[in-house]
């Protein structure tokens, strides 16, 4: 199908809607009368047109920025315009960040491969590999959409100074196209970025060395006496001021219901508590910075305590460069970004490891039906295996989910076992059992997500785990060890 072919297709499924045939004003009382599958469709119709459009814009924007690249801004320049960006901002109206995306995304789709030398006996040169033209292919054919395309491409950066690196690219940027649709484009850029430190651990040291030494704290009063701090943070000390402020403040943001009764008690009272999520963070901050070493740390955290997991494959640690630094990357156990080997290293030495023993699809620790909860170990496994709440779409951590039992424990008699087990949010889990959905798993296969009465498609549930590609052979990443 043509491009013009697919925009004429696309607007004839919106224009089929008669209702539609109305003064723009007086859309919103229409669509107001409208049922909800009606509403539900031409939302997807509209936006399917949407993303037609906006490869245009885009693919025009790269043009532009091509022409505007001359002495004294080309075709930018020619209209009165410093750059290209400001030129795309005028035009479609939007934020200078929108219009920059838009150009950058441009650009990329008009990169080709460097022109090779002619050969010397006059056959035509062999065009050289260009990594991600698959992305831009599948950009162009509407399979992702600018800010995914953006996402990916920026997450992975320029693949690795060594043999072979472009084509294990090419591998990783297709396979996330294929993760993207239903992701929010913040998770698909933390996985694009996780993938690349996997790739490139030497990579990833020195790119977490430029963010430790971009470090700050600094502090200011303005004109009206209010004092004001900003901290840039180094990604470590990010994600334990992250962790304090998830453990004393999860109960407002839906953490899991299953705890003891003191937990329970505390819980209660923070949803009373009249402050605002701000308000409280602000005061649990302050409150670590007078109690320092003095206090006991129940009295600041309460009964939940704050931690920071780093989650690596076993057989990635142990090889270490002439200068003795460990060449591993591990994750965050909630939010998956990469830490270097130094981090690891040094966790190691601190506190120690916990090893979680997985089958070739990932499945650890089974206890069977003598306990109908599952255990402190089996959590971190499902931690492991599935790198938060598994629903569509859902970017919730491992510590803010409840396991669920895909074989309920008493009308399905269902075992406390890891492989029929799956991480969600409290949300969805409780989404899960008052509407009527279903989550089932045929052996080792992927858990599948079943909408309340077959009203829809049922859909096969991802791993969120920042090292899912691990498990052998990998389940939702064929191709990545052939590379």
């Amino acid at each position: 199908m043509t491009f013009l072919a697919e925009v004429a297709s696309r607007a004839r499924a919106v224009a089929a809607h008669d209702a539609l045939d109305v003064e723009p004003a007086s859309l919103p009382a229409v669509l107001r009368r409208m049922p909800d599958d009606a509403v539900v469709a031409l939302l997807e119709e509209a936006s399917a047109l949407i993303g037609c459009a906006e490869r245009l814009k885009v693919a025009a924007a790269g043009v532009v920025a091509e022409r505007s690249a001359a002495p004294h801004g080309g075709l930018a320049g020619t209209l009165g315009h410093r750059s290209p960006v400001t030129l795309v901002q005028e035009i479609t109206g939007g934020s200078r960040g929108e219009a920059s995306r838009t150009v950058r995304v441009g650009a990329a789709l008009l990169e080709g491969p460097p022109s090779a030398p002619a050969h010397p006996c006059g056959e035509p040169p062999v065009p050289a590999f260009v990594w991600h033209a698959g992305l831009r292919d599948a950009m162009l054919g509407g399979a992702v959409t600018a800010a995914q395309h953006d996402a990916i491409r920026r997450g992975l950066g320029d693949p690795a100074e060594c043999d072979g690196a472009a084509e294990v690219w090419a591998i990783a940027a297709q396979q996330l196209v294929g993760e993207a649709p239903g992701m929010p484009v913040e998770e698909l850029a933390k996985r694009a970025r996780a993938v690349r430190d996997a790739l490139d651990p030497v990579g990833a040291g020195e790119r977490f060395a430029q963010r430790f030494a971009g470090r700050a704290f600094r502090t200011w009063t303005d004109a009206d006496g209010v004092h004001h701090a900003r901290i840039d943070f180094d990604d470590e000390t990010f994600a334990w001021v992250q962790s304090i402020t998830d453990a004393a403040l999860r109960p407002r943001r839906g953490g899991p219901r299953f705890m003891t009764d003191l937990e329970r008690a505390q819980a209660d009272e923070l949803v009373r508590d009249p402050r605002t999520n701000e308000q409280l963070a602000y005061d649990l901050m302050m409150d670590v910075l007078r109690a320092g070493a003095l206090a006991s740390a129940e009295d600041v955290f309460g009964a939940r305590q704050p931690g920071v997991r780093l989650v690596v494959v076993k057989d990635a640690v142990g090889p270490r460069d002439p200068f003795g630094r460990l060449l591993a990357v591990g994750n965050l156990e909630d939010g998956g970004e990469a830490l270097p080997g130094a981090v690891l290293d040094r966790a190691l030495c601190d506190t120690g490891s916990v090893t979680v023993t997985v089958d070739r699809c990932g499945n650890p620790l089974d206890v069977g039906r003598e306990q109908r909860l599952f255990s402190g170990k089996q959590r971190v496994a499902l931690a492991v295996r599935d790198g938060g709440c598994r629903w569509p779409g859902c970017d919730r951590p491992p510590s803010y989910c409840e396991a669920h039992h895909a074989d309920h424990w008493e009308e399905d008699h269902g075992c406390t076992d890891i492989d029929r087990g799956v991480l969600l949010c409290r949300f969805h889990h409780l989404l899960l059992h008052n509407q009527g959905w279903k989550i089932s798993r045929d052996g080792t296969g992927p858990f599948v997500l079943h909408p309340p009465g077959g009203s829809g498609e049922s859909v096969a549930l991802r791993s969120k785990s920042p090292v899912r590609w691990a498990w052998d052979p990998p389940p939702d990443r064929g191709g990545w060890r052939a590379a």
